[in-house]
């Protein structure tokens, strides 16, 4: 009798070695799945009239990535756009290379990023100073920064400029116009910096 209560307290041991290694399996499948979903590519953006906002979703589309909206703590109204008004909320901002409109929304995993697109209007040939109150809200050190933007005619301006001293440490490369273009546009666009 006394043998078979070892035989079977041995086999009872075994048995719950087994079920936890496989629980602890299980465990680092469940961490490395979660970690496989993480995208490592994150299209920012900040629309003021949704023009930008649908360059920034085909965008997002074409490179596999999260997307954030940069949303302003005080939205821009129509009035405030108005840059034939040199007093304008956007004229006097734009006048003011200091101004650093405030956020209301973060992207509360900026680490896991390695790429790092910023979309936004040309606005007086630059990017809105906004963008740069996003980009300072951040440790950009080592990423990948791609801005990207949409205009009503113009080109990039002295967007990088004004944005690069934001994020000295950052890896930028030159702006994409994405302005008008298809899902396959932004594809051969893409492809063509990689």
């Amino acid at each position: 009798m006394k043998r078979l209560s070892i035989i079977l307290s041995v086999a009872l041991a075994v048995v719950m070695c087994a079920c936890a290694g496989n629980k602890s399996q299980q465990g680092s499948q469940n961490s490395n799945n979660e970690n496989m979903d993480k995208k490592t590519t994150l299209v920012a953006y900040f629309s003021a009239t949704g023009t930008t906002k649908a360059a920034a979703e085909k965008l997002a589309q074409v490179v596999d990535a999260d997307l954030h909206e940069i949303q302003p703590e005080q939205p821009y109204t129509d009035v405030d756009l108005d840059w034939h008004n040199q007093q304008s909320r956007s004229s006097v901002e734009m006048k003011d290379k200091s101004s650093r409109p405030a956020i209301k929304n973060k992207v509360e995993n900026m680490d896991q990023y390695t790429t790092v697109y910023i979309g936004y209007p040309i606005w007086w040939y630059v990017a809105p100073t906004i963008i740069n109150t996003f980009v300072e809200q951040y440790n950009l050190e080592g990423k990948t920064v791609i801005p990207f933007f949409t205009s009503g005619g113009s080109g990039a301006g002295e967007t990088m400029k004004y944005l690069t001293p934001s994020a000295p440490k950052a890896n930028w490369k030159e702006p994409l116009n994405l302005n008008g273009m298809n899902v396959d546009g932004i594809k051969s666009l893409v492809d063509s910096i990689k």
